[in-house]
């Protein structure tokens, strides 16, 4: 099952998705986000915290090519968050002042990563029809950007629309969608898709 679990900042997304997978069993917990750098102790510190309350079962990935991690696991995914992975690949395309090469980077790993969830998805269906333990649960950590002001730079308007794209993308062909809003779950699910 795919899971995308979306909300603002601290509004309780994060420890929701947590709640969506076991605790007690191996789950590998993806960072697809920038890691800490020399200097930004505070990030530094955020890092620190999220990893000490994981569960000790739990591993932590740290990467950046979610498509290639969906196709590989074994265990639960819980990736956290979508917000920072688009942060990353325009990062490392270098292409915050070049909205058309980020829109391409961001573009073309968001079609990897909606493809390889759309496989993975496919074959734990074939799995449970074969009586086999089902394929792999992933749950999606995302910010919902875009709700108020627009953003005076051109690289916070291309990062807020990336970003709903990749939602957009993700809930489009997730199989549980929640919204988190101060600490509480408006589940989406039966919502309609936008064509």
């Amino acid at each position: 099952m795919i899971t995308l679990v979306t909300g603002g900042v601290r509004s309780g997304k994060s420890r929701y998705a947590e709640s969506l997978v076991p605790a007690s069993r191996p789950v590998a917990y993806v960072a697809p986000g920038l890691v800490p750098v020399d200097g930004d102790a505070e990030w530094a510190r955020r890092v620190a915290a999220h990893r000490e309350h994981r569960p000790a079962c739990w591993t932590t990935v740290e990467s950046a090519d979610l498509a290639a991690v969906v196709a590989g696991a074994s265990t639960p995914l819980l990736i956290d968050c979508l917000g920072t992975w688009v942060t990353r690949l325009v990062d490392d395309a270098q292409a915050w002042d070049d909205p058309v090469a980020a829109a391409e980077a961001v573009g073309l790993a968001r079609e990897s990563l909606v493809g390889a969830l759309v496989r993975a998805r496919a074959d734990a269906r074939v799995e449970a029809r074969a009586d086999a333990r089902a394929g792999v649960d992933v749950v999606l950590v995302t910010n919902e950007v875009g709700w108020g002001v627009v953003p005076e730079h051109a690289s916070g308007r291309m990062f807020r629309d990336e970003l709903g794209r990749v939602n957009a993308a993700v809930s489009a062909i997730a199989d549980r969608v929640v919204l988190v809003v101060a600490g509480r779950v408006l589940d989406l699910s039966a919502a309609p898709v936008v064509p």
